[in-house]
C-alpha cells in the first residue's frame, strides 16, 4: 500500500509538472485546484484553460486518439482512458500518416517523458494588428519569423516598399529586420503602427493623424482594487496594448490576468489586443475598477506562505544544480518543508518607507545567519546609487544589489554559506555599496522592479522579472556610467564561494579601469577648473584696481572742478568788489586846482607803479580803496613809506593825507601781509 501510495504521489508530481509547463500556471495551488477539478485528467485540464488558444489537446499515447484528433475532437472517455495509459487498438496505416506541413508544424509540451502524458499542441503563434493610416491590418506569424517577414506582408498589403517603412510600437523599442521575434519575448496578441516619413499623407489621412499623435501621447489611468481599498494612478503610451495594462496591475495586486474584473472600460474597448489610444478611454486621466473574478478554484486555494509549492519543469532543470548538492531534503525542494511556514519574513509587505524595510531586512538577516555579514546600505536604491555612482573618481565604488526570495531553495545556503564568508564579506565591504530587498512578495517584487525602471531603464527590469523563483537570490553589480548605469553581471544563487569572488573581482577589474578613465577626466577637469579660476580671479582683480583708479581719478576730478569752481567764485567776488570801489573813488583832481594836491606814486610787488592825485583833504580810506581797486586789496597787502619806512595801512583810515604826512607828493610801495 504505501509503495501504491508513493507512486501515486510521483504521477501526481509529474502531471503537476507537465500541467504548469504547458499552460504557463505559476500559482501551484490554482494548479493542483484544476487538476483536482479534472479528477487529475491531464488533458481535460488543458483543455480547460486554453482550448481558445492552442486548439483541443489529445493524449498522444494512442495512435488511434491520434488518428481522430485529425477529424474532430475526441470523446472525454477516449481522452480519458488515454490520459489514463489504457490500451487502445493499432491504427491502420491509413489513419497514422500525416502531411509534410503538418508535421512541420508540430512542437510538444515540455513534460516528463516517464509520465507517459506527450501533448501535442500547435506552435506559438503571435498576432499582430498593424495600423496605417486609415488601414488596420491582421497578420498571423509563427514566433520563429523576423521583423523584415512582417514588413514584406506589409508591402504586399499597403504598397509600400519595405526601405520606406518604420515598424513602431515594439515594447523593446525599435529592432532590426534580422530580430527574431522569439528574442523580443512577445505576447500573443500585439500592436504595431508603421510611419512612413518619407511619404506625404494625403488629407484622407487626417483621422489617422489623429489616432498618431494619440499613440504618443501618455494617459492616467486611476486604478481602483476594490478588494484592497487602494488606488493606483499609473501613467502608460499610448501605445500600450490593454492586455500590457492589465498584466502590469497583476503584478501590483497579485491577481492573476485571467481572474481580473474589470469596470470602467469604454465599450470600443473590446479587445486585449488594442492600443489605449484606439480603445476610446478618456484623455488625458481615465478611471477604472478592478477586483479578483469569483471562481470555485478560489474558495480552495490555501494561504499563500505555507502552501506556494513550487515544481520545476525538466525545461527548467538544466539550469540548475540538483538541490541534493546542497543538502536539501525534496520536501524542501517543492515547498512542503515546515520551513515554508515562516512567522518572520525578511522584509515586512507594506512598509512605509524604504530605510525602515532595509533596517527590518539586516535585522531578520542577522537573526537568521549571525552578525558576519554584508554591511547593507539603509536607505532609498537612489540614495545607494548616489553614493555609489556620484561622489568624487576616487571615491566611487560598485553598487551590488541582492535581491532575496523565501520561495527559493537555494536562499539558505547562498547567505549562510556565500554571503557570510569572511573573505565575500571583507571585499564587498570594501569595494561595493551593497544594497537589499526582498522579492517573496509580489507587493514589494512590484515595488522594486518600479525603483529599477526609474533608475536602470526598462532593460534591467525585464531581466530581473524573466528569472525565476528557483534562480534566485540574485545578486546584480551595477557600474555608474556617465550617460547611464550599466549592469555588469547578475550571479544567481546556485553558485560558489571561489566562483562567487572571480565574479566580484572580474567586476572590479572592468571598473577599476573604467574609474582610472574617469579619475583622469576629472584631473583633467579640475586642472582646467583651476586655470580658470585663477584667470577669473586675476582678471576680478584687475578690474578691481581699474575700478579703484578710476574712483581716484574721478575723486581728482571733481576736486579740481570744486577747487577750480571756488577760485572762479572768490575771483568774481574780488573783481565785483574792485569795480565797486573803483567806481566808489572821487575823481582825480586837476593840476591846477586851486586846492592843495597830494601827488602819490606807488610802488607794486611786481615792479610796476601805479600814480594819482588826490586833495590832501582826502582820507586814507580813499587811498585804501584806490589800491584794492587795482587788485590789491587792503586784507592781503600793506602800504609802506620809502623812508622813513612806516606802515600807512596802520594808521586810521579816517586820517587825511596831509595829516599822515603824505603831502605834497610821496612814493610808496606795496607789500603782501605775511
Amino acid at each position: 500500500m504505501a509503495s501504491e501510495s508513493g507512486e501515486s504521489n510521483m504521477d501526481r508530481e509529474m502531471i503537476l509538472a507537465d500541467f504548469q509547463a504547458c499552460t504557463g500556471i505559476d500559482n501551484i495551488a490554482e494548479a493542483i485546484t484544476l487538476l483536482e477539478l479534472n479528477n487529475w485528467d491531464l488533458v481535460a485540464a488543458i483543455n480547460g484553460v486554453i482550448p481558445q488558444e492552442n486548439g483541443i489537446l489529445q493524449s498522444n499515447f494512442s495512435s488511434e486518439a491520434s488518428q481522430s484528433s485529425m477529424f474532430g475532437p475526441p470523446s472525454q472517455s477516449e481522452a480519458a482512458d488515454a490520459a489514463a495509459g489504457g490500451s487502445v487498438p493499432p491504427p491502420s496505416s491509413s489513419s497514422s500518416s500525416s502531411s509534410p506541413a503538418s508535421s512541420s508544424t508540430s512542437a510538444f509540451c515540455p513534460v516528463n517523458p516517464s509520465s507517459r502524458h506527450i501533448v501535442e499542441r500547435q506552435p506559438r503563434m503571435l498576432n499582430f494588428r498593424v495600423e496605417y493610416r486609415q488601414r488596420t491590418i491582421e497578420l498571423v506569424l509563427e514566433e520563429g519569423s523576423t521583423v523584415g517577414e512582417i514588413k514584406k506582408l506589409l508591402e504586399a498589403d499597403l504598397g509600400i516598399p519595405v526601405s520606406k517603412m518604420q515598424l513602431k510600437g515594439w515594447k523593446s523599442g525599435d529592432v532590426s529586420d534580422s530580430t527574431v521575434m522569439r528574442s523580443l519575448h512577445l505576447p500573443k496578441n500585439n500592436s504595431l503602427y508603421v510611419l512612413t516619413p518619407d511619404i506625404a499623407p494625403t488629407a484622407s489621412t487626417s483621422k489617422n493623424s489623429d489616432l498618431q499623435e494619440s499613440l504618443n501621447q501618455n494617459f492616467l489611468l486611476v486604478i481602483s482594487h476594490r478588494e484592497a481599498q487602494r488606488d493606483y494612478s499609473l501613467n502608460f503610451p499610448g501605445s500600450r496594448t490593454i492586455q500590457e495594462v492589465k498584466r502590469n496591475i497583476s503584478d501590483l495586486t497579485n491577481i492573476p490576468v485571467r481572474h481580473q474584473q474589470w469596470d470602467g472600460w469604454p465599450a470600443s474597448a473590446s479587445d486585449d489586443s488594442m492600443t489605449l489610444a484606439a480603445s476610446g478611454i478618456t484623455y488625458p486621466c481615465h478611471h477604472l475598477s478592478v477586483c479578483r473574478r469569483s471562481s470555485p478554484a478560489n474558495s480552495q486555494e490555501p494561504t499563500e506562505e505555507c502552501a506556494d509549492v513550487h515544481m520545476v519543469s525538466d525545461s527548467e532543470g538544466d539550469d540548475f544544480e540538483d538541490a541534493s548538492e546542497f543538502g536539501v531534503d525534496d520536501s524542501e525542494m517543492f515547498g512542503m518543508g515546515s520551513s515554508t511556514c515562516r512567522k518572520s519574513p525578511m522584509m515586512p509587505e507594506n512598509s512605509e518607507n524604504e530605510a525602515d524595510a532595509l533596517l527590518h531586512f539586516t535585522a531578520e538577516f542577522s537573526s537568521r545567519y549571525g552578525e558576519t555579514h554584508p554591511m547593507f546600505f539603509i536607505g532609498s536604491l537612489e540614495a545607494a546609487s548616489q553614493e555609489a555612482f556620484y561622489g568624487k573618481a576616487r571615491d566611487r565604488k560598485l553598487l551590488a544589489i541582492y535581491l532575496h526570495n523565501d520561495d527559493s531553495v537555494l536562499s539558505n545556503v547562498f547567505c549562510s554559506q556565500m554571503m557570510c564568508a569572511d573573505s565575500i564579506v571583507s571585499y564587498l565591504s570594501q569595494n561595493f555599496i551593497t544594497w537589499a530587498w526582498d522579492v517573496t512578495k509580489e507587493a514589494n517584487k512590484a515595488r522594486l522592479l518600479t525603483m529599477c525602471t526609474r533608475h536602470f531603464g526598462s532593460v534591467v527590469t525585464q531581466t530581473i522579472r524573466t528569472y525565476k523563483t528557483d534562480q534566485f537570490p540574485l545578486l546584480l553589480i551595477v557600474m555608474g556610467k556617465r550617460t547611464s548605469n550599466e549592469v555588469l553581471n547578475v550571479i544567481q544563487g546556485n553558485t560558489t564561494v571561489d566562483e562567487l569572488m572571480m565574479r566580484l573581482m572580474g567586476a572590479m577589474e572592468i571598473f577599476t579601469a573604467q574609474q582610472q578613465e574617469d579619475i583622469k577626466d576629472e584631473d583633467e577637469r579640475e586642472a582646467r577648473e583651476t586655470v580658470k579660476r585663477e584667470q577669473d580671479e586675476a582678471y576680478r582683480v584687475s578690474l578691481e584696481a581699474d575700478r579703484k583708479k578710476r574712483e581716484v581719478q574721478e575723486r581728482e576730478e571733481a576736486e579740481q572742478v570744486r577747487v577750480e569752481r571756488m577760485r572762479k567764485e572768490q575771483e568774481d567776488e574780488k573783481e565785483a568788489i574792485r569795480l565797486s570801489l573803483e567806481q566808489a573813488l572821487p575823481p582825480e583832481p586837476d593840476e591846477d586846482s586851486v586846492e592843495q594836491i597830494s601827488k602819490l606814486r606807488i610802488r607794486t610787488p611786481s615792479g610796476e607803479f601805479l600814480e594819482r592825485r588826490f586833495l590832501g583833504s582826502c582820507k586814507l580810506q580813499v587811498l585804501f580803496d584806490f589800491v584794492a581797486s587795482k587788485g590789491y586789496p587792503f586784507e592781503e597787502f600793506k602800504l609802506l613809506t620809502t623812508f622813513p619806512r612806516k606802515n600807512i595801512t596802520q594808521l586810521d583810515s579816517g586820517s587825511t593825507l596831509l595829516e599822515a604826512k603824505l603831502f605834497p607828493q610821496e612814493t610808496l610801495f606795496l607789500e603782501g601781509k605775511e
